[in-house]
């Protein structure tokens, strides 16, 4: 899966789009089960989480996976709950300044990463309440798997 890099109002628009209306226990295990279901139809050694607030509602780790993986879930996870908006959007303004995450954040690259991967589980009327994060693949495809998974989950009737 070949993914090209989008823009910073491609990557808005992607947010504004894939608010919830609502987001349960019964939808992140929805939300994670789709997502394990598309890395293993593609053989893609991820790991999965999903959060609301701080508490970890669905976890998954795919073979090929490691527990390298999940540091950078933690990682990506933590640049969302600070900034509101996708790892890679954060990561992506940054670079559009000639600049990086690493190099002008002022933040501790051993607990923030804006690498692609990590999306704002935003809820209409409440916000950004929690978080969906893919770690394993180049972050372009992380973040692509993550809105893919988004899209469909939001496309459900009932979802």
């Amino acid at each position: 899966m070949t993914t090209t890099s989008p823009t910073i109002s491609e990557l808005i628009a992607q947010e504004r789009r894939l608010t919830l209306p609502h987001f349960s226990y019964d939808d992140a295990f929805a939300l994670g089960s789709l997502l394990v279901k598309l890395a293993r139809e593609r053989h893609a050694p991820v790991a999965i989480d999903i959060r609301r607030g701080a508490q970890q509602l669905f976890h998954a780790a795919l073979p090929g996976s490691s527990a390298d993986n999940d540091a950078w879930i933690d990682r990506k996870r933590k640049v969302v709950e600070r900034y509101g908006e996708s790892s890679y959007l954060v990561g992506t303004r940054f670079r559009a300044k000639g600049t990086t995450f690493e190099e002008s954040s002022r933040l501790d690259p051993d607990t923030y990463a804006a690498h692609g991967g990590s999306f704002p589980i935003a809820v209409e009327g409440a916000g950004v309440i929690g978080t969906v994060t893919v770690s394993g693949l180049p972050q372009a495809e992380d973040h692509a798997m993550v809105v893919e998974a988004l899209e469909q989950f939001a496309a459900t009737p009932g979802a």
